[in-house]
């Protein structure tokens, strides 16, 4: 159940990004349209990208009571 369980933190990250381009895009441009595609690109990316890097990292299936030099 790992793979999963950042699943909602992923979700919050990505909204984030999307809300944030959404109100500088809707600012600057003042076109709702505009701003509605850009924060959906700016959505999908950002989740593709923490996805990947989550991806990249090795599970740690260490003992923590147990050094890590031995």
């Amino acid at each position: 159940m790992k793979r999963f369980a950042n699943l909602k933190s992923y979700l919050a990250l990505s909204v984030i990004a999307g809300a944030f381009v959404f109100a500088i895009v809707l600012f600057g441009t003042r076109f709702i349209e505009t701003a509605i595609i850009w924060s959906l690109i700016t959505f999908i990316v950002s989740i593709v990208l923490v996805a990947t890097l989550d991806l990249s990292f090795k599970s740690d299936d260490q003992d923590p009571n147990r050094p890590r030099l031995h």
